[in-house]
């Protein structure tokens, strides 16, 4: 036993982001801290830095799940840096380790972070970030959010819901 008992939240998002999008992961970031969660994220800029900045404010934890082989080049706000060298793949990684998944804009990574999601079973929270379409479903399988304080709190009541 960690005595970690908090949601363990995959913060999701480009990493060339807008100053709005990494207000949005800070904030996200922050909220989750406070309500006792573990951040985690793809360990880089933008939205992944953002998200454990905010954590780290609240007296947090934050733990980035590296593409490359060495810590270098992680965001500087992380608590924990952990490279895996195994690039892009990560992300199947990242989504496994979490309870949930708040999905922040996004890239292609975003996209694929929400995949692996839905592929597994896991929520996702999505605040401005990629519409899906299946032909013939019109069920949208992202649970839609227009503010940080509404996505955390979206995804700690779906992480009660029995993540991990």
């Amino acid at each position: 036993m960690t005595g970690v008992t908090g949601p363990y939240v995959l913060v999701s998002g480009p990493g060339e982001a807008t100053a709005e999008e990494e207000a949005w992961a800070e904030e996200v970031g922050r909220l989750v801290a406070e309500a006792g969660g573990i951040v985690l994220c793809g360990g880089l800029r933008g939205v992944m830095d953002a998200a454990a900045r905010g954590a780290r404010t609240a007296g947090g934890i934050s733990v980035g799940i590296l593409p490359g082989e060495s810590r270098t080049g992680s965001g500087t706000s992380l608590t924990v840096a952990i490279p895996t060298g195994v690039g892009e793949t990560r992300n199947a990684l990242l989504v496994r380790a979490a309870d949930v998944v708040i999905a922040i804009s996004g890239e292609f990574g975003t996209l694929s972070e929400i995949a692996f999601a839905l592929k597994m079973g896991k929520p996702v929270i999505g605040l401005h970030t990629w519409d899906l379409s299946k032909p013939g479903d019109g069920v949208d399988p992202i649970v839609r959010v227009t503010s940080p304080e509404e996505a955390v709190a979206r995804a700690l009541a779906e992480a009660g819901r029995g993540g991990g």
